[in-house]
């Protein structure tokens, strides 16, 4: 994991829980990402074996940062996954943070329920002065949701991706 002591813990809202990826979770990471609809919009395609998806565990084991899985407290199903990755902990503290959620769950406000916790995590215990985020450029849905916790985008397009942040000072504004 990261190279500080930080302990990530499970995160609970009305309708969510939110626990640490691990190599339990295979079963649910494959059916998760194996769907075309989830990983439209990011660098991997989908899983077609359990190998695979063991792969992204141990990716988000290994990085810098943490990735929680995305659970239904109604029904305790898998419904997604988010946290930070390339957590630079140097003179100005930064991660990036990624977010995905399956398709039967999209425009009812999850996702925004899952990060705003998330968010407040990162900068109080992991101390960050800068969460970022790219997008593609026709990922509307993510586009709307960085907007609304209030990101900000930057003006120029790199690798065709656009880049978004949001500064510790304007959390919560």
């Amino acid at each position: 994991m990261s190279n500080s002591n930080l302990i990530f813990p499970d995160i609970e809202t009305d309708r969510l829980k939110l626990a640490i990826l691990t190599l339990d979770d295979i079963e649910s990471v494959f059916n998760h990402f194996s769907d075309e609809n989830v990983t439209r919009f990011m660098d991997i395609s989908p899983c077609k074996d359990r190998n695979e998806a063991e792969e992204i565990i141990r990716f988000h084991i290994e990085d810098s940062g943490c990735r929680w899985g995305i659970y239904s407290k109604s029904d305790a199903e898998f419904i997604g996954t988010c946290g930070f990755h390339c957590w630079f902990q140097g003179e100005q503290p930064r991660a990036e943070i990624g977010f995905d959620l399956a398709r039967g769950y999209w425009g009812k406000g999850i996702m925004q329920e899952a990060l705003k916790p998330v968010i407040e995590f990162g900068f109080k215990e992991m101390s960050l002065n800068i969460i970022e985020a790219t997008v593609e450029q026709e990922n509307d849905r993510s586009i709307n949701l960085l907007r609304k916790l209030n990101f900000e985008r930057e003006i120029e397009l790199r690798d065709q991706l656009i880049y978004y942040f949001l500064l510790r000072e304007h959390w919560g504004r």
